[in-house]
């Protein structure tokens, strides 16, 4: 407890933490405010609401949330590398693990809050922006019939966040740069995304409309492929498969993580 102790002291003393905060919550606004301009009025479907909310900005590796969340736990660990918190008689793996799993933990609720606080913000935003008629009431009245269509993608979106905010974390640990593990987070889903899309169309399937949503850069390449509404209606399933697929990068970076603090004598 006195580790996460440390950890919530150390990362709410840093400015670092209230500008990404306060950046990604005014970003996030301000593209929810430009998607609700350009939505048609009357009734709105779940897929332009969730985009919206979740500020979907085509071709950006990751929807902003994560972007700032990667960004704090990137930050966390450079931090802790410039300014170490352990003395020198505390740097035994146990403790130096104890340490990062503190602030893994620490990292992933303020990751969780901050996509939360933003899909509120954003649901603001696009009712007052947008028709009164929209359906922005599917986001979050359980008794509307697409509140379960709204709510699963919604799920995915705080726990992309919450895994980008780790990514960020290991990767900074691996490579004890908070710029270059914030680069290397942006430059994975470039990477990644195109790959999982030729295997999933070799087997004759495409994005699950869970994760289609909230994959920006995903989502441009088929603005520029000019893939159709139509082709998109046929979605898979998110099976054990894909998931497995998606969340291995992450598995893969915890494993390096704790093999290299096995090599090191400071975290």
């Amino acid at each position: 407890m006195r580790v996460l102790a440390y950890e919530v002291r150390r990362l709410r003393g840093l400015r670092s933490t209230w500008l990404i905060l306060a950046a990604v919550l005014l970003a996030d606004a301000a593209v929810a405010a430009v998607l609700a301009r350009q939505l048609p009025f009357g009734e709105l479907g779940t897929a332009a609401a969730v985009r919206c909310v979740t500020a979907v900005v085509p071709l950006l590796p990751l929807p902003i949330a994560a972007l700032g969340a990667g960004a704090l736990g990137a930050l966390s660990y450079g931090h802790e590398v410039r300014y170490p918190g352990l003395p020198a008689g505390r740097v035994a793996y146990r403790r130096r693990v104890g340490l990062l799993v503190a602030k893994l933990a620490v990292t992933g609720v303020l990751a969780a809050l901050l996509a939360a606080t933003t899909v509120l913000l954003d649901v603001a935003v696009l009712r007052l922006l947008h028709a009164p008629g929209a359906r922005v009431a599917a986001l979050l009245d359980p008794a509307v019939a697409g509140f379960t269509d709204a709510l699963r993608p919604l799920v995915f979106f705080v726990g992309l966040t919450v895994l980008a905010g780790w990514a960020g974390l290991l990767v900074t640990s691996l490579v004890r740069s908070a710029a270059a593990g914030l680069l290397i987070l942006c430059a994975v889903p470039a990477l990644l995304e195109p790959v999982l899309s030729l295997l999933l169309r070799q087997s004759g399937r495409v994005w699950p409309a869970e994760l289609r949503e909230l994959l920006p850069f995903q989502y441009g390449l088929d603005l520029v492929r000019g893939v159709d509404a139509q082709q998109l209606a046929v979605s898979s399933t998110l099976d054990g498969t894909l998931l497995a697929a998606v969340s291995a990068p992450a598995v893969l970076l915890l494993l390096a993580a704790l093999l290299v603090q096995v090599r090191r004598r400071a975290l």
